[in-house]
C-alpha cells in the first residue's frame, strides 16, 4: 500500500518516458539481431516476451524491495554486435552463446570484481561519463529540429513554461502537449498497433566453441563495458546507495532464466535510469522508487502483449521520443557536468572523459563508455603521477548520498544553526 501512496503522477510519467526511450530508440536493434540468426516471427515476439519480463521484474520487485530506483534494460550493443556477428548461426548457438554470457555475467556479480573496479573510478570521471552519454540524447532533442520544428519549438516553449509555473510536472505536462500536437495533425502511426498475445517459444541451446568466442564473449564485454558501466555511474551520480554486485547478479541470473526464449543481455540502465532517478520524476528522492516500479511494469505489459504494445509504442513519431528524451535529461546532464568540473586537480581529466564519451568512438567492437573512461583515467594518472593523494578525496567509493542537492541545501541552515565552526563544505 506505500507504493500506492508514494506514486506520484510526475513519477508514472517518468517510468513511462522511459520506456518510450529505451524501447523505441533500439527495438529496430533487437529485430535485426534476431531476425541474423534466422528467427520466425513467432520467435521474435518469444524475444519481446522474454525481455520485457526480464526487464519488467528485474526493475519492479528490487525497486520494491529496497525503495531505491532500479532499473534493468537490455544490451541495445549487445544486440548491435549479435546483428553483425550473428551470419552464420543457428538460433540454438545463439541461445548457448546467451547461457554463457549470463554466466559470465552472473559471476561477475558474485565475485564483486567488477564492484571493486567501479570503486577505484573517481566520481568526477564517473559523473563526466554519465553526461557524455546523455549528452548525446541532448543533442538530439534539438537535432530533431531539423525536421520536425514546430514540434520541439512547442515542447520546448511547454517544458520551459512548466519548469517556471509546475516544475514538478514540466515532463507530463510536455508529453501530453505533444501527444496532443501530432494527434491533430495526424502523425500517429496507429496502422502500426495489432492486439496479439506473445508467447514463448523454448529454444534448446546448443554450445559450441565458435558461437562462444564470436557471440558470447563479445556480448559480455560489450554489456559489461558499455552498459553497465555507465549503469553505476548513473545510479551512484543520482546519489543511491545500492549494492551494484546484487544488482549484476540478479541480471545475469535473470539472463539465465529467460536466454532459452531470447532474452540475450539485461543489464543496468543509464540513460533510463537517469530519468526514473532524476529530481524531474520526484521532488523527494525517497519516492523515486515509484518511477521505477512504474517502468517495470509497463515493461511486464510489453512482454504479455509484445505486438500490441510494440506497435503502440513504435507509433509516436521519432522526433517526438528525441525531444522528450532531450527534455527530460537536462538536469541530469547538467548535474553531471556540474560534478566533473567542481574539482580542478581532476577536472581536465574529466573533461576528456566526457568528450571520448560523447565522440561515440567504437574500437574494436567496444563502445565510446568504455574508452573515455580509459582515456581520462590515463590522463588523470599522468597528471597525478608522483603527486601525494589525498586519503579520501581523489576515490569516491561507493556515493551514499541519501538527499539530493536540493533538499541538502534546504538542510544546511538548520544544521549550521547547531555547529559552532564553519564547514569546509559538502562531501558526497
Amino acid at each position: 500500500m506505500r507504493f500506492f501512496k508514494d506514486l506520484s503522477l510526475s513519477a508514472f510519467t517518468a517510468g513511462f518516458v522511459a520506456v518510450l526511450v529505451g524501447f523505441t530508440s533500439s527495438v529496430a536493434i533487437v529485430f535485426q539481431a534476431a531476425q541474423a540468426f534466422g528467427a520466425t516471427p513467432e520467435m521474435i515476439s518469444s524475444w519481446m516476451w522474454a525481455l520485457g519480463l526480464g526487464m519488467g521484474l528485474a526493475s519492479a520487485l528490487p525497486s520494491l524491495w529496497w525503495r531505491k530506483p532500479v532499473m534493468i534494460a537490455w544490451s541495445t550493443p549487445g544486440a548491435a554486435v549479435l546483428a553483425v556477428a550473428g551470419a552464420g548461426y543457428g538460433m540454438n548457438e545463439a541461445v548457448g552463446a546467451f547461457i554463457v554470457c549470463a554466466v559470465l555475467m552472473t559471476l561477475a556479480g558474485a565475485t564483486g570484481w567488477f564492484e571493486r573496479v567501479m570503486n577505484r573510478i573517481p566520481m568526477a570521471l564517473a559523473s563526466a561519463l554519465l553526461a557524455g552519454v546523455l549528452a548525446r540524447f541532448g543533442l538530439q532533442a534539438f537535432v530533431a529540429a531539423q525536421t520536425a520544428l514546430p514540434l520541439v519549438l512547442l515542447m520546448l516553449g511547454t517544458y520551459l513554461l512548466g519548469k517556471r509555473l509546475l516544475p514538478r510536472y514540466a515532463v507530463p505536462l510536455t508529453l501530453l502537449v505533444a501527444i496532443v500536437f501530432v494527434a491533430a495533425r495526424g502523425e500517429l502511426a496507429w496502422g502500426a498497433v495489432h492486439f496479439s498475445v506473445a508467447m514463448p517459444v523454448f529454444t534448446m541451446p546448443v554450445f559450441t566453441w565458435q558461437a562462444t568466442v564470436s557471440l558470447a564473449l563479445p556480448l559480455f564485454v560489450v554489456t559489461m563495458a558499455s552498459q553497465n558501466l555507465p549503469g553505476v555511474a548513473a545510479i551512484r551520480a543520482a546519489g543511491y546507495d545500492l549494492p551494484v554486485s546484487k544488482l549484476i547478479t540478479i541480471s545475469g541470473l535473470l539472463t539465465l532464466v529467460f536466454a532459452p526464449f531470447g532474452a540475450f543481455a539485461l543489464n543496468l540502465s543509464a540513460i533510463t535510469a537517469a530519468i526514473c532517478m532524476g529530481r524531474e520524476a520526484h521532488e523527494d528522492p525517497a519516492r523515486r522508487y515509484t518511477a521505477a516500479v512504474s517502468c517495470g511494469a509497463i515493461y511486464v505489459l510489453i512482454g504479455l502483449f509484445g505486438a500490441a504494445v510494440t506497435g503502440l509504442l513504435t507509433a509516436f513519431p521519432k522526433e517526438l521520443v528525441a525531444a522528450i528524451a532531450g527534455l527530460a535529461l537536462l538536469g541530469t546532464i547538467g548535474s553531471g557536468l556540474a560534478t566533473a568540473v567542481r574539482d580542478e586537480s581532476h577536472r581536465e581529466a574529466a573533461l576528456i572523459t566526457f568528450l571520448v564519451t560523447l565522440s561515440g568512438v567504437t574500437l574494436v567492437g567496444i563502445g565510446s563508455a568504455f574508452w573515455g573512461v580509459v582515456a581520462g583515467a590515463v590522463a588523470l594518472g599522468i597528471q597525478q603521477l608522483g603527486r601525494k593523494p589525498f586519503a579520501g578525496k581523489d576515490i569516491a567509493a561507493a556515493c551514499k548520498i541519501k538527499l539530493d542537492n536540493r533538499a541538502a541545501d534546504e538542510a544546511a541552515p538548520s544544521q549550521s544553526s547547531n555547529i559552532s565552526a564553519p564547514t569546509a563544505g559538502k562531501t558526497s
